[in-house]
């Protein structure tokens, strides 16, 4: 197990102060990490020292940059053990899933049915809405239990010979919950529907074997595992891939093509990275993998785990909050106080130093199955402590309504 105070030297914005001298409590990680100097220091050496396109450059610069490329796409697919052309690199888990959902569309006829849940971001339904529109498919949503929970149960009594596609998260992303994503891929095979997984807030904080899992795309992003922003992957079966077309199309997508419109795509993975490509964050993601593999996935999942169950336990003894997740299986906790707008409370919170995230946090449909609007959620990471937790907890303790008033005045 790694030593968090040592692990905290590592990240430079961990020393940083609010405008008010509060150093900061940094909370929400669900929606994006800090990097370590390492992250910082591979991207920064990309710009300052062979600062070049890739794949069109006939000198060094570019051959260097060709390599550190290439070899950070190598690096991901030995963290999700899969494959290195079998990893796309994308501007981000959103970017991802429309790609995705781009290029199953040829798999979709009228009538068929696109499976997913309640719980799901907007980057993991909205492109299936638009799919199913397309296509004449229609989305059906697995039923959730009573905790809001995707059980292995009620996927199979919602798996049907019509489901093409199920488009799930392997953790959600309000209420911190973790699919049984192999099973889930076992069953849905068996009807010969492709499974799509967000894997936004899973990948960063557990160990992730794509082949194990045995999904068939898996998107995620690099700023939410200590990585770059702007660079994301998708995943995919080998099989698959050359089966979907690309989103966009344009140079290095491409062999050949002629003014009468004849056009030779490349290959896996290069003719779905049209345009000139994210070469420094794709360094940069590199790095941020290696860094979490150096510490190792199990650590991190293991120290998490710890640290959350402690902040369950507080939470737990406050009376003063409506607590909608004590069960959850990932570092993400939601809640309100009692009485108290969820943006009113964050401000308060961010006004004892403390920064978490509060909205429907981009799971819209969720608050059908919640019955409020938004809720403050905090998400923990690896550099996380208990002295943090603490701070947290109390500060909810004294969130009154007065108390936020003051605040503003």
């Amino acid at each position: 197990m790694f030593e968090v105070n040592k692990v905290r030297q590592d990240f430079p914005m961990l020393s940083y102060h609010d405008s008010k001298g509060n150093k900061q409590i940094y909370l929400d990680n669900g929606a994006t990490t800090f990097k370590p100097q390492a992250v910082i220091d591979a991207e920064v050496a990309y710009y300052t020292s062979f600062s070049a396109n890739i794949h069109r450059g006939d000198y060094d610069l570019s051959l260097q940059a060709d390599q550190a490329y290439d070899q950070a796409r190598k690096i991901i697919a030995r963290f999700i053990n899969c494959q290195s052309d079998e990893v796309i690199f994308t501007s981000g888990t959103t970017e991802s899933l429309n790609m995705a959902a781009y290029g199953l569309r040829k798999l979709l006829h009228e009538g068929d049915v696109i499976l997913s849940t309640l719980a799901e971001h907007a980057s993991n339904i909205l492109p299936w809405f638009r799919l199913a529109e397309q296509t004449g498919a229609r989305v059906e949503f697995i039923e959730l239990d009573e905790e809001g929970r995707l059980t292995v149960d009620n996927f199979r009594k919602a798996l049907h010979d019509r489901v093409r596609i199920v488009a799930i998260a392997q953790i959600t992303n309000v209420l911190g919950y973790c699919a049984d994503i192999k099973t889930i891929s076992a069953l849905a095979h068996q009807k010969g529907a492709v499974v799509v997984v967000d894997g936004a807030q899973s990948v960063p904080h557990k160990k992730t074997d794509v082949k194990d899992l045995d999904c068939d795309l898996l998107a995620f992003s690099g700023h939410k595992m200590c990585g770059p922003t702007g660079i994301g992957v998708l995943y995919g079966k080998a099989e698959l891939l050359e089966k979907m077309e690309p989103m966009l199309l344009g140079g290095g997508a491409n062999k050949r093509f002629n003014s009468q419109g004849n056009l030779i795509l490349s290959k896996v993975p290069d003719k779905f990275e049209a345009g000139t490509v994210p070469i420094a964050q794709a360094i940069g993601l590199a790095r941020a993998a290696r860094y979490l593999m150096d510490l190792g996935m199990e650590n991190i999942e293991e120290y998490e785990k710890e640290l959350h169950e402690y902040l369950v336990s507080q939470l737990k003894q406050l009376d003063n909050i409506d607590f909608y997740n004590p069960h959850s299986d990932a570092a993400i906790s939601s809640v309100n106080v009692k009485g108290i707008f969820a943006q009113d409370a964050a401000s308060y919170l961010n006004s004892k130093g403390i920064a978490v995230r509060s909205g429907n946090h981009c799971a819209k449909m969720l608050v059908e199955f919640l019955g409020t609007d938004a809720t403050i959620r905090c998400s923990l990471y690896f550099y996380n402590t208990r002295e943090e937790v603490d701070a947290f907890v109390q500060a909810l303790k004294t969130c009154t309504l007065e108390n936020c008033i003051d605040i503003f005045i």
